[in-house]
């Protein structure tokens, strides 16, 4: 396990190496790697224990009774995933969770997370009060989904989505985490129908864009 990478994550903010070292042998973590596609976690399933991205990234997929599906999230390296299933002894996951490229994943144990050492080391308060400040941000996240999911256009939505990835990105010029059929899955749309929409958006001047890399323009006057 890489405790150095460990620090720079959100989860483990704030903790140093040799505390980390420490800590993942109290919380029964352990590592394993995933192929592309690959199912780590299968709907139906129970979990004690979260996931944390080391390298390569995971799509949370919803499966329909209907044989479709769709992209409900995402995490990224360095990023969390099944905390909200793992907090529910019993709870059966209403998802897929699948490895979009590569991955490796850190395994830690939820219970032995929250149940602080007996001698109440300060760097294990510390990771519960990161894991409760990203569990706000994600709910934060939701929300925004929401917002971009909510507009009627098909065009406002995909404005509001590129909008909040420049903002995110401090620039105009930026890569987003999907490519085109999971960006439709994330905004619910049909993929042709939002294709065709981007080639409007870039035959007006809005975009410039290639597979998942986008550049916004300024809005042009007769718009």
């Amino acid at each position: 396990m890489n405790e150095m990478f460990l620090t720079n994550t959100n989860l483990f903010h704030g903790i140093r190496k040799e505390e980390i070292t420490h800590l993942l042998s109290c919380l029964d973590a352990h590592e394993q790697s995933y192929d592309k596609n690959e199912t780590i976690l299968r709907a139906g399933s129970t979990i004690q224990e979260i996931g944390l991205v080391e390298s390569g990234g995971v799509n949370i997929i919803v499966n329909f009774y209907w044989g479709t599906s769709r992209i409900f999230g995402h995490a990224s390296q360095a990023e969390i995933f099944g905390e909200n299933y793992a907090a529910i002894p019993g709870k059966e996951l209403l998802c897929d969770v699948v490895a979009c490229e590569p991955s490796t994943i850190l395994f830690i144990n939820l219970n032995k997370l929250l149940t602080t050492c007996q001698n109440g080391c300060a760097f294990h308060n510390r990771l519960i009060h990161n894991l409760l400040s990203i569990q706000a941000k994600k709910s934060l996240n939701l929300s925004q989904r929401m917002m971009h999911t909510a507009p009627r256009s098909l065009r406002e939505k995909l404005l509001s989505y590129l909008s909040e990835q420049a903002m995110i990105h401090g620039s105009a010029h930026f890569v987003i985490p999907f490519d085109r059929q999971q960006l439709a899955d994330y905004l619910g749309v049909d993929r042709s129908a939002m294709s065709a929409e981007l080639s409007k958006m870039k035959k007006d001047g809005l975009i410039s864009c290639r597979k998942n890399e986008f550049i916004l323009h300024e809005m042009p006057d007769h718009l």
